[in-house]
């Protein structure tokens, strides 16, 4: 399990410190010249980076130019195409406009698995892997998943909803090739939960960085609240004000509590 947790621009360059790999935020190209240049680094220097397409951060998938030209600008060497949240039909549309297009030999297109309720995730999962994409990402965030596994802790429910979720598309006969990629997390430990399955290639959350920068400690155990603060809130803090030994402690806490393995230069 690859992991990547996404910081603010004056953490760019220790990120690799604690990550397997670098996140992408495509948007962010376009916006930020020191960022650019981390990923024009990052390409040149052969890190693995995984690009997503911005959803999260805008509420709708980045440009579609723009889109295209970084992808065939960075070469990453994943490529989250465009979805729709918690909308199977227009994800699935999405996923197949998308096929069309020619991108570099060592990029690889994944897409998102989205669904008004379970049943149209479920869905959603079959109709993005009869398309021929071998690489599904699963977001932390939809609300059924507080359906689909009640809890009087709303961010545990969501937590425990998604494993559940995951672990009925790891048992799926027609997706027994499908490897996956889990978007974000509502509270940390819940990467143990998959037993270190090895078809969950790779998870981005920033939850540890966030944390930190609120001066929250995880525990042994981890978290049982998410924290409030985003990247939108923290993107351009200065140096000076990050408590740099919270960042280690929680990022050095996620892969422990998750039995996942530590970068091996890094402590």
């Amino acid at each position: 399990m690859k992991i990547s947790h996404e910081v603010p621009r004056c953490l760019l360059t220790a990120s690799p410190e604690f990550n397997n790999y670098d996140y992408c935020l495509p948007h962010l190209l376009d916006l930020d010249e020191e960022y650019l240049q981390y990923f024009v680094d990052a390409r040149d220097n052969g890190r693995y980076v995984i690009m997503d397409n911005s959803l999260h951060e805008l509420g709708e998938a980045y440009d579609y130019d723009r889109l295209r030209f970084w992808v065939n600008e960075l070469k990453p060497n994943e490529f989250i195409v465009p979805d729709v949240w918690m909308n199977c039909a227009q994800t699935a549309a999405q996923a197949k406009y998308w096929k069309q297009f020619e991108f570099p030999e060592e990029t690889k297109k994944v897409a998102v698995i989205q669904g008004e309720d379970k049943n149209q995730a479920y869905l959603c999962a079959n109709l993005l892997h009869n398309l021929g994409y071998t690489k599904l990402c699963v977001s932390y965030g939809a609300t059924w998943y507080n359906d689909f596994f009640p809890h009087s802790n709303l961010d545990m429910g969501k937590a425990l909803g998604r494993v559940r979720f995951v672990q009925g598309l790891l048992k799926l006969n027609e997706l027994k090739d499908i490897k996956f990629h889990l978007l974000g997390c509502s509270i940390p430990q819940e990467f143990g939960w998959y037993d270190n399955n090895p078809r969950i290639e790779s998870v981005d959350t920033s939850n540890p960085v966030m944390a930190g920068l609120e001066d929250t400690l995880y525990s042994d155990h981890g978290l049982n609240k998410k924290p409030k603060a985003n990247m939108n809130d923290y993107f351009d803090i200065d140096f000076e004000k990050v408590d740099y030994l919270n960042i280690i402690h929680n990022t050095t806490k996620f892969r422990e509590i998750n039995n996942i393995e530590k970068i091996k230069h890094y402590g």
